[in-house]
């Protein structure tokens, strides 16, 4: 099926098939993470997290494969756009709904299901699509209930959540220069985060926002709510 003309929204939620959490406790951990009335891509799977979210599905992509044929009809007759793409492909599922997400021109997109799953490889291909150049100016974060994760640099970036939340900060490509942080407990003043050095992991969130700023390169923040520790 075509995709209809594109309409610019706030934010595109993409679900895809990896574990989730409940709706309760993404609220509890990621306040304010959904946007009102987001448009909703499922990728695959990810429909069957839909109900459980309290989302109405706005449209489907997919080989089907983890849906079925079954899964897909039922949406069909449902009126949801659905866009069957061959088995044979050179994308994954996410990857065909978080280029579909940007052809709606959001501000945001969150991706849930992206991090857990028994499959590794999703996982790491998943963080990967963060570096797609097509979201370039798009605040794009991968989302479950316990972590959050966004790519950000060069530049300042506010850091919203809870106190006590854990940040880490894991530069990507190459090291990140100038990295400067206000808000974490351990704080940096224009230093250098190496590749392949873990000198970033688990920062704590003392201030909202926090913020952290560099001047080259690119970080991975991934963030673990304080809600896990009660």
């Amino acid at each position: 099926m075509a995709m209809e003309s594109s309409t610019r929204v706030a934010q595109v939620i993409v679900l895809a098939d990896g574990a989730v959490g409940t709706r309760g406790a993404i609220d509890a951990a990621w306040p304010g993470w959904k946007a009102p009335e987001p448009y909703v891509i499922a990728a695959d799977g990810g429909a069957r997290h839909a109900a459980a979210l309290a989302l109405t599905i706005d449209r489907w992509v997919g080989d089907g494969d983890s849906l079925g044929d079954a899964g897909v009809d039922a949406l069909v007759a449902q009126g949801v756009p659905v866009d069957r793409a061959p088995f044979d492909k050179d994308e994954s599922d996410t990857e065909l709904a978080i280029r579909a997400a940007v052809d709606r021109r959001p501000t945001a997109i969150a991706v849930l299901g992206a991090l857990g799953g028994p499959r590794v490889d999703h996982a790491l291909a998943n963080l990967a699509l963060l570096a797609l150049p097509d979201l370039d100016g798009i605040d794009v974060r991968l989302i479950s209930a316990d972590a959050r994760v966004r790519l950000i640099g060069p530049g300042s970036f506010e850091l919203d959540g809870h106190i006590d939340d854990l940040v880490t900060l894991l530069p990507v490509g190459t090291q990140a220069l100038g990295v400067t942080t206000a808000g974490l407990a351990y704080p940096l003043a224009g230093e250098t985060l190496y590749l392949g050095r873990s000198r970033g992991l688990s920062n704590r969130r003392t201030e909202v926002p926090a913020v952290v700023a560099l001047e080259a390169g690119r970080l991975l923040v991934v963030e673990t709510p304080a809600t896990l520790s009660g």
